[in-house]
């Protein structure tokens, strides 16, 4: 990224971990970056992400958590499954 005559870059470090199920919710880190001259300040569920079913190891593809929550049926379990109450946070490490 290059802005006025300035060039900033953002890798990532390790690759994105899964997100792990634990009931409470905890906090987990899923994504690190080596930022260089540049700070994110927001971040934005854009795409598609992917499940897997707690109980029935179903895999779902395609999940979009833009509206930070999905829904859908696993068929194998016989029941809905959701993604909900999603809070994404920024901090340096």
């Amino acid at each position: 990224m290059k802005c006025s005559q300035r060039e900033s870059s953002a890798t990532i470090k390790p690759a994105p971990v899964p997100y792990k199920q634990a009931s409470p919710p905890k906090r987990q880190n899923i994504i690190e970056f080596d930022c260089r001259g540049l700070e994110f300040t927001e971040f934005k569920a854009d795409g598609e992400f992917l499940a897997t079913g707690m109980e029935s190891s179903t895999p779902f593809s395609g999940v979009d958590l833009q509206e930070g929550e999905w829904f859908d049926y696993d068929e194998k379990a016989g029941e809905e499954v959701s993604i909900k109450d999603i809070k994404w946070e920024i901090r340096r490490a």
